[in-house]
């Protein structure tokens, strides 16, 4: 292979890095600016917190039903086919919020989002399987995607908070998403992908992809990340509502919590690869567990005032957890079922993350206070510190990772 065909794939390679960042980027700019919109929505439509956490699961509750039953498409039309579709919904869906101003019509197209987000983020996922030479190299640029997702946790909630100060909608968010998903499907049209064989005598179909529920590995994976979503979406979803109305000495701490917690989870996504090369992965992932059940521990025994400090500062430690997680998971699997397993696993991280925050607005809502919920959430990270524990003695996977 001549030096300039080289230099036109590098290039194409780095435009599909670039595309697969810039998606998770624009995700987590609406998904995890809920928690900034809920108690606007609870203001305007009189909605209990049990109600308005509907604004979370409803879209997180389709992006795991398209991860499960749609998931198989990045396999069987190609990553590029599955992608454009999944950012042209995603767009058109965007654009609809101008049209409407009912509470049920939001939630009507947020899950036409969710649809359209399992859809190109089970590509794009499996598109970082095929551009990754080893589990290593997945795992590093998975945490440098994440990283990306983490950007755009911080500059969602700050474009709604803009919004609001100035007197706008919060539904700019979504109407700024969608021409951002334009761009977006510009660059997915014009990228080069890198070519996946196919076994002739291996048909993709949805078949398959039920076949993956029944397997060990991507059920322990799945089980794994659920609990680690269920922690995380426990502090952009109800923290803010849990400290609104401190106004103790750590207030500043507390009004500018949300954005602390996502820098620091940001931050430490992009040194993810650098200490992932200096520590074993499983080392890394339960220290990191135990780091964040300490923080909610603490919070929940020390009371509101350490929770002001230490549920931000929990951030730090989940910055690797997912990412890590997520590629281990897809790379215990050989490359023709990525799109598979990568749905599969989307299923139960989207699933966590819808009904973890609703069950802790129930239990908030029973008991009068959100902190109650966040007593749930902390019980979640124990688990998850648990089953760190048992894959640091065991190393389950190992020989998966090793061939793969």
């Amino acid at each position: 292979m001549d030096s300039s065909n080289l230099n036109i794939q590098q290039a194409h390679l780095s435009r599909i890095k670039m595309l697969t960042y810039l998606m998770f980027f624009m995700f987590a700019m609406t998904s995890d600016a809920v928690g900034v919109i809920i108690p606007e929505l609870i203001n305007a439509f009189d909605l209990s917190m049990t109600q308005a956490s509907a604004f979370h699961y409803m879209p997180m509750i389709f992006i795991g039903l398209s991860g499960l039953f749609l998931g198989y498409l990045a396999d069987k039309l190609g990553r590029k086919e599955t992608i454009l579709l999944g950012l042209g919904g995603f767009s058109l869906a965007g654009f609809l919020f101008a049209l409407g101003d009912e509470f049920y019509y939001f939630l009507a197209l947020l899950a036409l989002i969710g649809t359209a987000i399992g859809v190109f983020k089970t590509g794009a996922l499996a598109l970082v399987g095929d551009i990754s030479k080893n589990a290593s190299e997945h795992s590093s640029t998975m945490n440098t995607v994440e990283g990306f997702f983490g950007l755009g946790a911080m500059l969602g909630p700050a474009i709604v908070s803009y919004c609001l100060a100035s007197g706008l909608s919060w539904k700019y968010l979504y109407l700024g998403a969608a021409v951002f998903c334009l761009f977006l499907c510009v660059v997915a049209f014009s990228s080069r992908y890198p070519d996946i064989k196919q076994a002739n005598d291996e048909p993709i179909t949805l078949k398959g992809t039920m076949a993956m529920m029944r397997n060990p590995y991507a059920l322990g994976y799945s089980l794994a990340i659920g609990l680690y979503v269920a922690t995380e979406v426990a502090i952009y979803v109800w923290m803010p509502s849990l400290f609104i109305d401190y106004d103790g000495p750590f207030v500043l701490f507390a009004t500018y919590a949300l954005a602390i917690f996502f820098t620091l989870r940001a931050g430490g996504r992009f040194l993810g690869g650098w200490v992932l090369r200096r520590f074993k992965w499983q080392q890394v992932m339960f220290s990191f567990s135990l780091a964040i059940c300490a923080c909610y521990l603490g919070a929940m025994m020390l009371g509101v005032e350490a929770a002001v400090i230490l549920l931000p500062l929990s951030g730090l430690f989940m910055s690797m957890m997912y990412p890590t997680l997520n590629s281990k998971g897809i790379s215990c699997f050989p490359v023709k079922q990525h799109g598979s397993v990568a749905g599969v696993i989307l299923f139960f991280t989207a699933l966590s993350a819808a009904i973890a925050p609703l069950f802790m607005g129930m239990i908030s809502d029973l008991f009068g206070d959100v902190k109650y919920g966040f007593y749930l959430a902390t019980f979640f990270a124990l688990l998850l510190c648990l089953m760190s524990l048992f894959n640091l003695i065991k190393d389950p996977s190992a020989h998966l990772l090793e061939a793969h």
